[in-house]
């Protein structure tokens, strides 16, 4: 196996663990903030807060890992859409 490969998919691994390590972490104290909020101070809730704004670095963070240059429309996803046409256009 291709070891430049094989570190290059070790590595987004990691990262896709960590990510998901965070969503998971997100969700949990999103519950647990809510709640908190609910029961102390219900007629004043900031939960919401820390929910869109953690929320969206999340988002940002998710962005850059599942849309890389080799995913969705990069390199891969030309050659793919490319040999697709050269398909259809044989049947032609």
């Amino acid at each position: 196996m291709n070891d430049k490969k094989y570190e290059d998919a070790k590595k987004r691994v990691k990262r896709l663990k960590a990510f998901y390590n965070s969503l998971i972490t997100y969700i949990g104290v999103n519950i647990l903030l809510i709640a908190v909020n609910l029961i102390t101070s219900p007629d004043n809730l900031w939960f919401y807060w820390v929910t869109i704004f953690w929320g969206l670095a999340l988002v940002i963070n998710g962005a850059k890992l599942f849309m890389t240059k080799n995913e969705f429309l990069g390199t891969e996803w030309e050659e793919k859409k490319i040999n697709e046409i050269l398909e259809k256009d044989k049947d032609k």
